[in-house]
């Protein structure tokens, strides 16, 4: 972070995604005065922080990261074209806008990262993916790595096609979770509970079963084989779940797919 500290951080938007990030970089160290935000709405928790507001940028800042809505780009981004093409290294975390598209607006010689978050990133839970274009080099995508590190975890795609499947699998996959709590706790409450205590369930077990997931040395298959005795109630509902035409074998594989073709029509793929 001290090449950030020492030439600056350029972020333009600071919604939810971006005030995640913001929020992460500060109590990471990462000085206020370093740190300078482009945004026609600033919340009052940004004119909390400290960090420049819609003020003259830095000549040379070592990142402009770039997390405003994908329409919104057009008139965002060209007050930062002078940047480009420069040792000025963009991130963007704007869902569907290629390399190529942000090359074609700063300069084909302008050092990119592409990075998909996920919303989880407001409690420093999200993961993201990483993918640079022909201009970032290693020490473009540490720095990205490093910033991105913030809010979650990070792996990096070898290539940019992944960013479709990604979107579907992780970018859009916490509304799936939050889904299949509403409906776990509505069959609960089918089932006779309260609807309260079948929401507070329904949250504690998908929320818990996650962090096992993630925590245990074995697979998410193995941890559903340990709970599942023959002929017990775990099975009894797996079979309706596992169900390779109706379950969610067919169902997710639809969605996810739905998602990430989505993703390349929005994309221009």
């Amino acid at each position: 972070m001290t090449e950030i500290a020492d030439r600056g951080l350029v972020l333009l938007g600071c919604g939810k995604m971006g005030s995640a990030m913001l929020a992460g970089w500060l109590e990471g160290g990462l000085p206020a005065a370093s740190v300078w935000v482009l945004d026609p709405y600033p919340s009052d928790w940004l004119k909390s922080t400290g960090v420049a507001i819609n003020q003259g940028l830095p000549q040379n800042p070592a990142i402009v990261l770039i997390a405003v809505k994908p329409q919104m780009m057009g008139d965002a981004l060209p007050g930062l074209q002078a940047l480009g093409n420069g040792d000025t290294l963009f991130i963007s975390v704007a869902a569907g806008i290629s390399c190529a598209s942000y090359e074609a607006m700063l300069g084909d010689k302008t050092p990119i990262v592409r990075a998909m978050p996920n919303t989880p990133a407001a409690i420093g839970r999200g993961i993201t993916a990483l993918i640079g274009n022909s201009q970032s080099g290693a020490q473009h995508m540490d720095m990205a790595e490093a910033l991105l590190s913030a809010i979650g975890q990070t792996v990096r795609l070898q290539s940019e096609d992944q960013m479709d499947a990604v979107t579907g699998v992780s970018g859009s996959g916490p509304a799936y979770v939050f889904h299949l709590i509403e409906t776990l706790a509505a069959a609960g409450e089918a089932q006779g509970l309260p609807a309260d205590l079948a929401m507070q369930l329904a949250k504690a077990t998908v929320a818990g079963a996650g962090a096992l997931a993630e925590a245990a040395d074995e697979s998410p298959e193995q941890l559903r084989i340990n709970v599942t005795s023959p002929n017990g109630t775990t099975q009894a509902a797996l079979e309706v779940l596992m169900d390779k035409e109706s379950g969610f074998p067919s169902l997710l594989n639809r969605a996810v797919a739905a998602a990430a073709n989505r993703s390349k029509e929005l994309s221009g793929g």
